[in-house]
């Protein structure tokens, strides 16, 4: 059985108080009374209004998809945090003290990342959190992290939809990301069917935040350069949760339009694209484009081959959004050391927002979110010296410097919505499964 230690101190206090009355004047009963208020008041305070990190070291969290439709992703995100965490800490930490990490899984489901978000900044009251990596997540778990005062930086949640939330002063300053939104990925995709003479594209895309945000921005952007979306007034939205598609597939195809654009995950992509072989689609006048959502190193063995044996994915065009930052050549010598493989699409992108987070806290000289918040884009942003490497930044923050800081995805300068900007890759699965980077489109962001 669990005493409650507030019914305690209660009972006390009404003990006291009839034996203070039994003995004294009124008056002196009120003084006493006071004092004892007082007292208790002072007792409670710690639980009540516990700060975020009274210890005084910084603490933050990551809430990335360990399980789910995007785990190929997630544990390899989460890698990067915890490696960029083991580097920091390996150079004295941040505020002279260690960082901590707490990690949550946010099992690619809204619901258990608004649980897991709410664990995070009210149970373990961290400062910030990395994550989460779909949009639809991220869309549950920001408003909790504004309520809490907790900063949430996304590697990856592209969705338009945050910065229109931004720009009515939702967040408060406390969202950002490191991976520039989708339209800004619909004006590549455009530019992509454009450049390959596409005149008419349907749209098929999973039915959440990430995949109707995308598949609008492709739409608006396609159309602009004078091509026609044959399914524009209603796209092909799939559940996340499915695990057929013949229907979808036959509705997106039908006509035989140009190409086919997938917004999608690994998972149910890969479903999408078998179902699509099997129906004999693939490989003859429709051309497929996929996102970044499906640039991941497993998709063509999770898709299969034919009975020639060779990849079904083949030919497969896509886009991504090019993490090719003055801090590169670094992390990926210091990712492929620690882990004995190669990064993966998003994980520049997680260290570039772990390294934020905590080269904010330096220069804020403090452990909370609020003070974090108001130097994220202080340390990414010019004026300042460039410094790509993690360590030295934190010296030159010590040393009363101004820093501007060149990620491993992107220079990591973020605007007044917590948005990136950047280029894309233009990419493709080549005839050995391989994925290829084609060429790379610029995009104005407007």
């Amino acid at each position: 059985m669990t005493v409650n230690p507030y019914f305690s101190l209660f009972d006390v206090m009404q003990k006291y108080k009839q034996s203070i009355i039994a003995k004294a004047s009124r008056l002196s009963v009120k003084r006493t009374l006071a004092k004892l208020t007082v007292g208790i008041a002072l007792v409670l305070l710690p639980s009540a209004c516990q700060t975020q990190n009274s210890s005084g070291g910084v603490k933050i969290g990551t809430l990335l998809p360990i399980t789910g439709d995007l785990s190929q992703f997630g544990s390899a995100m989460q890698d990067s945090a915890s490696l960029l965490v083991k580097t920091v800490n390996s150079c004295n930490g941040v505020l002279g003290k260690p960082v901590q990490l707490i990690s949550e899984d946010d099992q690619t489901q809204p619901a258990a990342g608004a649980a897991a978000m709410t664990k995070l900044a009210e149970v373990n009251r961290v400062a910030g959190v990395v994550g989460a990596a779909g949009s639809a997540v991220s869309s549950a778990a920001i408003d909790i992290a504004v309520r809490n005062q907790v900063v949430q930086i996304s590697p990856s949640s592209t969705s338009p939809i945050f910065s229109e939330r931004a720009k009515k002063g939702d967040f408060k300053g406390f969202w950002f990301r490191t991976a520039p939104p989708d339209t800004f990925q619909g004006e590549a995709l455009a530019k992509l069917a454009k450049a390959r003479n596409f005149q008419s594209v349907a749209v098929m895309a999973i039915n959440n935040d990430y995949g109707k945000g995308l598949a609008q921005s492709f739409i608006t952007a396609f159309e602009a350069l004078g091509g026609k979306v044959v399914n524009r007034d209603k796209p092909v939205l799939y559940p996340p949760t499915a695990s057929t598609f013949e229907s979808e597939v036959g509705a997106a195809f039908g006509g035989s339009p140009d190409a086919v654009l997938l917004v999608g995950y690994p998972e149910t992509g890969s479903l999408i694209l078998k179902a699509a072989y099997q129906q004999g689609l693939l490989g003859k006048k429709t051309q497929v484009i996929l996102t970044e959502g499906m640039k991941d190193a497993k998709v063509p063995q999770l898709i299969g081959k034919n009975t020639a044996g060779q990849y079904i994915a083949a030919g497969v065009i896509g886009t991504a959004p090019n993490t090719r930052g003055p801090a590169l050549a670094a992390f990926l010598d210091r990712y492929k050391s620690a882990f004995n493989r190669e990064p993966g699409v998003f994980d520049a992108n997680t260290w570039d927002a772990t390294a934020l987070l905590l080269l904010a806290a330096e220069a804020a000289k403090s452990p909370s979110g609020s003070a974090i918040k108001d130097k994220i884009r202080e340390v990414a942003n010019p004026p300042g010296q460039q410094v790509t490497d993690v360590c030295q930044a934190l010296s030159l923050i010590r040393e009363g410097k101004e820093i501007d800081y060149q990620g491993a995805s992107s220079n990591a300068d973020i605007n007044a919505q917590g948005d990136v900007t950047g280029s894309y890759d233009v990419w493709t699965i080549d005839s050995t499964g391989s994925i290829k980077v084609l060429n790379t489109i610029a995009v104005s962001g407007s």
